[in-house]
């Protein structure tokens, strides 16, 4: 039976791009996702890009006897978690959930992962870790804090993680503390399409340069940053899949518990985005100032030196690429 790597949350925005890059460097992939945010049209979309399609099974990660006897029928190798929740203001409004989905999942998977014998995981963590951090650029060891219950569950997480290896050393553990991914994948053929009112800029600007929303909406522009608006690090998807083999790829030859930070080392602006995006693609983005968002905080950008040491890995895109790839998919969208 040939070895897979199981993808949780794979036909979600990151996942799926990720998933092309595995099929793409040879590997064989099984996705799990439950659709609550994604679209099983994703998995064709693979298979036009890669020339073949994962394999997909519709399920959750909370479901005990699924991960049993999805491990039981499937040679899994190792385990890319993306499952799981995302949206900071949903989750100051609704912890529980957050919490139930992120964490509970988690450990489900663990448990399950545990009884079959798969010790690699690589977990999809993010910045938001690092709470309001005293400053930038933001490396591995700063100390982390959390301004929101969504990145408290992804602190947990990370601390789950960290016990389990301190406990069991034979697991390789990837930590990859994401900043913030936009973009999509080159072809058009997939990229972020969230169901409902979108968490993310990229998707609001894009929407709103198609005519499907009026106007994009900027948290607060009264923040100590040159245009009062916040910073952010935002990084290609497709770099930050890559990350992901590279990160597989040191996993499968070192026996450790991995963190790093996957970003491009350079903060932007909202309304650098935005003026980037308009330059880039010639369409206007109308916007308008309101409040700032609970939890939300004024800049945010990695020091990515160790990725870059340990992995190989760096961040090769630009702003006016992950505006033109995030444009292409959304005439992509409008078109299907």
């Amino acid at each position: 039976m040939v070895s897979s790597i199981l993808v949780t949350g794979g036909t979600g925005f990151i996942g799926s791009h990720t998933c092309a890059a595995l099929l793409n460097a040879g590997y064989d992939v099984i996705v799990l996702d439950n659709l609550s945010n994604s679209d099983s049209s994703v998995i064709q979309r693979l298979g036009q890009i890669c020339g073949r399609e994962p394999s997909f099974i519709k399920g959750d990660i909370r479901d005990t006897s699924l991960l049993n006897t999805l491990f039981q029928e499937h040679s899994v190798s190792a385990v890319i978690h993306f499952a799981g929740l995302k949206a900071v203001s949903e989750s100051v409004d609704k912890p529980l959930m957050y919490y139930q989905n992120n964490v509970g999942g988690t450990l489900t998977l663990l448990t399950a992962m545990q009884l079959a014998n798969v010790k690699t995981i690589i977990f999809s963590s993010s910045a938001t870790v690092y709470g309001d951090p005293v400053s930038v650029p933001i490396t591995e060891n700063f100390p982390r804090s959390c301004t929101n219950p969504y990145g408290a569950s992804k602190m947990m997480i990370e601390d789950i993680l960290a016990d389990l290896y301190t406990t069991k050393s034979n697991w390789r553990i990837g930590r990859l503390r994401y900043f913030n991914p936009v973009g999509a994948h080159a072809s058009g053929l997939i990229g972020e399409n969230p169901i409902g009112i979108p968490n993310n800029l990229m998707p609001f600007i894009t929407q709103t340069a198609a005519g499907l929303r009026q106007e994009v909406s900027i948290f607060g522009n009264d923040y100590d940053t040159p245009d009062g608006t916040g910073i952010r690090d935002y990084i290609h998807v497709e770099d930050l899949a890559n990350g992901h083999l590279a990160a597989l790829d040191y996993l499968n030859q070192n026996r450790e518990l991995l963190t790093v930070n996957l970003g491009t080392g350079q903060g932007a602006s909202v309304l650098e985005m935005i003026n980037t995006f308009e330059h880039s693609t010639g369409c206007q983005v109308p916007y308008r100032v309101v409040g700032r968002r609970q939890g939300d905080i004024a800049e945010c950008w990695a020091d990515t030196k160790l990725a870059n040491h340990l992995l190989g890995w760096q961040a090769n895109r630009g702003l006016e690429d992950m505006c033109r790839d995030a444009w292409r998919w959304q005439l992509r969208c409008l078109r299907d």
